[in-house]
């Protein structure tokens, strides 16, 4: 399949501009700041590269303020950092204050720890940012990837530069995405449910067990069932899945069904005293027992699983990767220059040096947590290993699945893991322990997240005709100014929402956080379910001899709930039946509804991701929903016995606009 290409642009049009920097520093800061408390509040974040992208194609237009595609490329890098940098920061500083070891919380509060968590940030910020431009071309030119939201962000910027259908087909299918979004989101004016989810209760069955005499030993009565879902209603997840066709959203799917309907009703069913253990039926259900199973048991098989993944993605890249760092090396030395702008990265041996230069303060961060120098460069030599690997195997599934669906929490629960075990080698336990594994996390998962948004605002330029180098400059910069600024919404939402339990209560659950502090008590402890990830290693390795195609997209898919992956299934099979419905000599017809069908997935992803922007920000802004402030109800009258039959008109108007629309003539 070709590469997209974007529009063709002038050789001397503008691109490093003062007002393009100013714009993306702008929406950096805004962009973050909401999603620190969307992040907090509901454990995710809303991805900003293609609202970020919209909002700069709309201002360029502008009688003063006008910019090309490649001014728009520089501002949309800068913004994504917001989202990115923040990503990280939730998901691991407010577990130091969740976190405790022998009862003391390794810290009292955040404020007093300003200065350590922006250096943090300021800290894995940067690495992430160097080590992904030593892996830009393995990922962006070598690898092959399908890159979702790249593709989707480079189609909205070549419709905004051209007149036509095409323009008026990505602008039309945003703006009904964004319809799709208010209707379905708790915090629009919401009539469709966004899924339906239940459980098949197994009839009852007696198993007889018996001894080598087959005598009978004991009967088992066993129930259980399978916890099922709807795929989501969800514009962005159809689009994705519709991009990145059939066969990536079937692997990623297949690790859901593993884990939904095969893992967790096998646990239920040898398991019929769960529920009563868990607090009897008036409080685990069977769909509660099912959540806290694959929480609790198949997430952490899935991260075994990732972990082999990881060592077999990063086997198959070795000789890209090797080869991009000896040609950045000789570039740099003068002995092959390149030619063509897309391929100007700053320097490597600049970049090298930069790198090195940084473990200085990381290790005396973690010098800092530890209070051993020993301790302190072991953990800073695991941070740049696993954070140099991890950026590698992230930016690969955001070729693969985007960066929204980037599984962050799980690479940086595997960088989590091998710290504990290294420190509890090293005999570094308790506070000290706890502190030195949530520092190596925390950095990793800054550098983690920054580097897949990066690669994918890479990705964006390639396509377009952008420089590397003065994208990835102005993201150093973004970086280094966001790094002192987030810590504020952060500490202000904590403080502010102290009588609901701040970060951690009801208000500002921050699950994620909440999961990275219990499991670096619970390894620094003792009290790890080590067997878990040794058996999601095993089912890892089975995957890779048995030759899975995408071994680290099942396991993605295991780590999921089945709602989102059922949802990437069902825009990857509207994408089959498109391909299966035309004609297979008609190379015209064909190429002409994979055009038409990449402009409609792209305006879906665009549609969802700024409206849900929006609705965060109003919901910040104290307007709880649009179904509030115009009914003055939490919800409508007939949404709770309606929402999920009316949510079929949602998803039938969706499959119509994946297939009919491309299939016209």
């Amino acid at each position: 399949m070709t590469e997209p290409r974007g529009p063709e642009v002038e050789g001397r049009e503008q691109e490093l501009t003062l007002k393009a920097v100013a714009l993306g520093l702008l929406l950096a800061f805004v962009f973050g700041a909401a999603n620190a408390y969307l992040g907090m509040r509901a454990g995710t974040t809303v991805s900003a590269t293609i609202p970020s992208a919209v909002i700069a194609m709309a201002l360029f237009r502008l009688p003063r303020f006008r910019g090309g595609p490649l001014e728009q490329n520089i501002a949309r890098t800068a913004s994504s950092v917001g989202e990115a940098l923040v990503a990280g920061a939730i998901f691991t500083i407010p577990s130091f204050v969740l976190a405790d070891a022998g009862g003391v919380r390794i810290w009292e509060n955040l404020r007093e720890h300003y200065w350590e968590a922006s250096l943090i940030l300021l800290t894995g910020g940067l690495i992430g940012v160097f080590f992904i431009i030593l892996l830009r071309r393995p990922l962006c030119v070598d690898a092959g990837l399908p890159w979702p939201e790249s593709v989707a962000c480079m189609e909205i910027v070549k419709a905004g530069q051209e007149a036509g259908k095409a323009a008026r087909a990505i602008f039309a299918a945003m703006a009904f995405g964004g319809l799709i979004q208010i209707l379905k989101s708790s915090r629009g004016f919401q009539i469709f449910r966004e899924y339906s989810e239940g459980f098949w209760r197994f009839p009852q069955s007696v198993i007889r067990h018996f001894n080598y005499d087959r005598e009978i030993i004991g009967s088992v009565t066993h129930g259980g069932g399978i916890p099922w879902s709807t795929p989501a209603l969800s514009p962005a997840l159809f689009g994705i899945g519709y991009i990145i066709g059939p066969k990536y959203s079937s692997i990623n799917v297949a690790g859901g069904l593993l884990a939904w309907w095969l893992l967790i009703p096998l646990l239920l069913f040898f398991d019929p005293d769960l529920a009563s253990r868990m607090g009897g039926p008036e409080k685990t259900s069977p769909e509660m027992a099912a959540y806290s199973l694959w929480y609790n048991v198949v997430r952490p098989i899935a991260v075994g699983a990732m972990l082999v993944a990881a060592v077999n993605t990063l086997l198959h890249m070795r000789r890209s990767m090797a080869e991009s760092l000896a040609k950045a090396l000789k570039r740099h030395s003068g002995a092959e220059a390149p030619e063509d702008h897309r391929e100007k990265d700053i320097p490597a041996r600049l970049v090298l040096l930069a790198s090195a230069a940084l473990l200085l303060p990381i290790t005396a961060i973690y010098y800092h947590f530890t209070n051993g120098w020993a301790a302190a460069v072991v953990a800073a030599l695991l941070m740049s290993v696993t954070g140099f690997l991890l950026s590698a195997v992230g930016g690969y599934l955001c070729g693969l699945v985007g960066a929204s669906n980037q599984p962050l929490s799980g690479l940086t629960l595997t960088a989590l893991v091998l710290t504990a075990l290294l420190l509890l080698q090293m005999g570094v336990t308790g506070a000290a322990g706890v502190a030195g594994v949530l520092g190596v996390a925390a950095v990793v998962a800054c550098a983690t997240s920054i580097s897949g948004s990066l690669v994918q605002d890479l990705k964006v330029g390639h396509l377009l005709g952008g420089t590397p180098w003065k994208m990835q400059l102005v993201e150093i910069l973004a970086v280094v100014l966001l790094a002192f600024f987030l810590m504020a919404p952060i500490i202000a939402l904590h403080e502010a929402n102290l009588d609901t339990g701040g970060i951690g209560g009801r208000a500002l659950p921050a699950p994620q956080a909440g999961l990275m502090a219990q499991l670096a008590k619970g390894i620094v402890g003792g009290q790890m379910a080590w067997g878990l990830l040794a058996m999601g290693a095993a089912f890892g390795i089975a995957l890779i001899l048995c030759g899975a195609r995408a071994p680290m997209l099942i396991a993605v898919g295991m780590y999921l709930p089945f709602d989102t992956s059922a949802a990437i299934f069902a825009g990857g099979m509207l994408k089959w039946v498109v391909e299966r419905s035309l004609p297979a000599t008609d190379d015209q017809a064909r190429r002409r509804a994979d055009e038409k069908g990449l402009l409609l997935a792209s305006g879906l992803v665009a549609g969802e991701a700024i409206v849900g922007i929006l609705l965060a920000v109003t919901f910040i802004a104290g307007v709880p929903s649009i179904t509030k402030l115009l009914t003055g109800r939490d919800q409508l009258s007939f949404f709770v016995e309606w929402g999920s039959w009316l949510s079929l008109a949602g998803f039938a108007s969706l499959a119509w606009v994946l297939v009919r629309i491309p299939l016209r003539r």
